[in-house]
């Protein structure tokens, strides 16, 4: 009974969390980027295959989880979720341990953990594994379903089972690259009010407080001071003070946790610097074109969507990149490239508001058709 009670939790996991990142393959492969990237594990070599290594991970996540849902091939199956336990326990360590990604993206955009949190979260659920493992392992010398390739009745069935899951899932996760995801966990699903939106996050905002890391010049020590008691304490600033600021040790922390919304890095400048983005929240009808890779767009993809777009009369319109020079016939935008990839999911994207409002989102050249 216990044993099938865990077996069942552990499975149903994997499964959610193998699901919720297939629904949107592309926005976990910006979070594989974030692990090549240099200042994580400084392979950006692999950035490129990111989007083949999530394929990868969330096919193991969900035929693994479904596998031991149904009890096919336990050995095998715990064995390797177990190997993929420990590997995610490596990655969330590291993140956690060095602060260098903020969200491991174990469960998509629809559930967030911490670095710490999902690091206890590996914990916990390799322990588990460890223990299904022992549980079962009289089992795994039985020539049946469970541990044999031998195909009786009810193995021949759960392969059938295995087989029906994995189209689905392969469609689930083809719809997401070649489209949208066919659900949108994301703050800038279509009905969010951007306007609105900022405005709870004004009336409630959330408070950080710098931590200084300073290191004394004398005796080595190395103490973590918040910014109030630095500027309180001459003794940390005035002239002669062995206490000097390590460069790029320093750490926002979070005081007073106000409205969470990835809305609130929908910040527009024009390449002035002026900011632009209360014209397109407040504006009857905006157009916005994203691009998160300008380098790589398709000029003739490009020029069909600019076409399309500049037929949109009356509507505030602005093509928004990271390059002030990305876009010929339309208006040139500034935004976060981060920020950029939590709205787009392919490059480029049309995204159109109303009134602040967003009525319609979808890839470039699904729009132009």
């Amino acid at each position: 009974m216990i044993k099938g009670v865990l077996r069942f939790i552990i499975a149903v996991i994997f499964i959610l969390s193998g699901f919720v990142k297939a629904v949107d393959l592309v926005g976990f492969s910006f979070k594989m980027e974030e692990y090549f990237s240099p200042a994580v594990f400084n392979m950006p070599f692999f950035e490129k295959f990111a989007l083949l290594f999530s394929v990868i991970v969330v096919v193991l996540e969900l035929f693994l989880g479904f596998m031991l849902l149904i009890k096919l091939r336990l050995k095998f199956t715990l064995s390797m979720l177990i190997a993929l336990c420990v590997f995610f326990g490596f990655l969330t360590f590291y993140s956690a341990y060095f602060n260098v990604v903020t969200d491991c993206g174990c469960f998509g955009d629809a559930i967030k953990f911490t670095p710490w949190q999902s690091f206890f979260k590996d914990v916990v659920l390799l322990i588990g594994l460890i223990i299904l493992f022992v549980l079962y392992r009289k089992e795994f010398a039985r020539k049946d379903e469970y541990s044999s390739t031998t195909k009786t009745p009810t193995a021949k069935y759960k392969y059938f089972l295995v087989g029906a899951f994995g189209l689905v899932m392969v469609y689930i996760m083809a719809q997401g690259i070649m489209h949208e995801p066919l659900i949108d966990f994301r703050d800038y699903k279509i009905g969010t009010d951007i306007k609105a939106e900022k405005d709870k996050i004004s009336k409630n905002p959330s408070e950080y407080k710098t931590f200084y890391s300073l290191k004394n010049q004398k005796t080595g020590e190395v103490l973590k001071v918040n910014q109030d008691d630095y500027i309180k304490e001459t003794k940390y600033w005035a002239d002669g003070s062995p206490w000097k600021i390590e460069e790029g040790k320093n750490e926002s922390v979070i005081v007073k946790e106000g409205y969470k919304s990835e809305i609130v890095k929908f910040k527009i400048e024009d390449p002035t610097g002026l900011e632009v983005t209360d014209e397109i929240i407040k504006a009857p009808k905006a157009v916005l074109v994203f691009s998160y890779h300008p380098k790589e767009l398709s000029q003739e993809l490009l020029q069909k969507v600019e076409a399309k777009v500049n037929a949109q009369k009356g509507a505030v319109i602005y093509g928004v990149s990271t390059d002030p020079n990305t876009f010929k016939t339309i208006k040139n935008a500034m935004m976060d490239g981060t920020a950029i990839k939590t709205i787009a999911r392919s490059n480029p994207f049309v995204l159109i508001l109303q009134n602040g409002k967003i009525v319609d989102k979808q890839p470039a050249k699904d729009y132009i058709k």
